[in-house]
C-alpha cells in the first residue's frame, strides 16, 4: 500500500508541477488558445490563474518532498487535501460552464488526491500516527 501511495503521489506531483507551472509561465490568452478544454480560464482573471498555478506547484512539492526528506510528513495529506479542494472547484466550474465532457479528468485527479488523503491521514500508511 505504501508503494501504491508513493506512485499515486508521484504521478499527481508530476501532473500538477507541469500544469501549475504552465499556469505560472503562460499568459491567460495563451492558456485559453491551447485547447478547447482550457475555456475555463475565460472565467478567471490572470491573477487568479497565476494563484491557481502557484497552489498547484506548492501542492506538487508538498506531495513528495516532506515524506521523502522525512521533514513534517503530515504536509503530504494536507497537500493532497488542497488538491481535492482545487479539483472540486474545477468540477464546479465545469458544471457551471456546461463542460461535462472535460470534467472526467478533473474527477479522476480529485479521486487520486482523495486516495492520498485517505491513505496518509487514516489509512494503513498514515503519516498522522
Amino acid at each position: 500500500m505504501n508503494l501504491a501511495l508513493w506512485i499515486v503521489a508521484g504521478v499527481l506531483a508530476a501532473a500538477y508541477l507541469f500544469s501549475g507551472g504552465g499556469k505560472l509561465l503562460l499568459t491567460k490568452e495563451k492558456i485559453i488558445s491551447m485547447s478547447a478544454s482550457a475555456g475555463w480560464a475565460e472565467d478567471f482573471s490572470a491573477r487568479s490563474i497565476k494563484t491557481i498555478g502557484a497552489l498547484e506547484v506548492l501542492a506538487a512539492v508538498g506531495l513528495v518532498l516532506p515524506a521523502a526528506l522525512d521533514i513534517a510528513p503530515i504536509l503530504v495529506p494536507l497537500a493532497a487535501l488542497g488538491l481535492v479542494m482545487i479539483m472540486a472547484g474545477a468540477a464546479v466550474t465545469r458544471i457551471r460552464r456546461r463542460e461535462l465532457k472535460y470534467m472526467a479528468a478533473d474527477l479522476v485527479y480529485l479521486a487520486l488526491a482523495a486516495v492520498v488523503v485517505w491513505g496518509r491521514f487514516l489509512g494503513p500508511e498514515s503519516f498522522v500516527r
